[in-house]
């Protein structure tokens, strides 16, 4: 594995992602199994993560994708979340599983539970691949965690800066003079 030159370092390597992928995919198949699963990616980070972990769900389930957006071209969450594109499967009476690529503030997090309380889901779980360890501002209850990061700028794995890097085969840190 060649390592980019922006990045500072591999944090998670895709083996490891891989393999924690498979393992999330296993427990959500066992603990949803006989239920009616929505899995719910948000774009355009998670496309990555959602796509591996689909694939090791081994029950039925339906996939939809939403996008919301709190950062902008910013490498800091602005903490205003605006959705860009909405669902298009209903999930009233449905259980809903959010699929993060990253726990960063929690602040789009807890508004897409919320958002999904009001339009009556049965439940609302979230998975997320990364969590940055000390960033919350919002306690998020996370279901299926993948790996806790530093808290430091990471991309790779679906993950960006400014739209560039998403298709890294690992997450790493990237350089702070990059973004800086």
């Amino acid at each position: 594995m060649s390592l980019h030159p922006d990045v500072e370092k591999v944090l998670v390597t895709g083996q490891q992602l891989q393999d924690r992928v498979n393992e999330l995919g296993r427990r959500i198949s066992d603990d949803y199994a006989g239920k009616d699963l929505l899995v719910i990616g948000v774009l355009k980070g998670a496309a990555w993560f959602v796509a591996d972990l689909t694939r090791a769900i081994t029950i039925p389930f339906n996939v939809d994708f939403m996008a919301v957006s709190s950062y902008g071209a910013a490498h800091k969450s602005s903490g205003v979340v605006r959705i860009i594109k909405d669902l298009d499967a209903p999930v009233a009476g449905r259980h809903v599983l959010i699929a993060e690529d990253i726990l960063d503030t929690g602040l789009t997090l807890r508004y897409l539970i919320k958002n999904f309380e009001v339009r009556g889901a049965a439940s609302v779980e979230v998975a997320a691949c990364v969590i940055k360890a000390g960033a919350q501002q919002e306690n998020i209850p996370v279901r299926y965690d993948g790996f806790v990061i530093p808290n430091e700028f990471v991309v790779g794995y679906g993950l960006d800066y400014a739209e560039n890097y998403r298709g890294l085969p690992y997450i790493g840190q990237l350089k702070q003079s990059v973004y800086s």
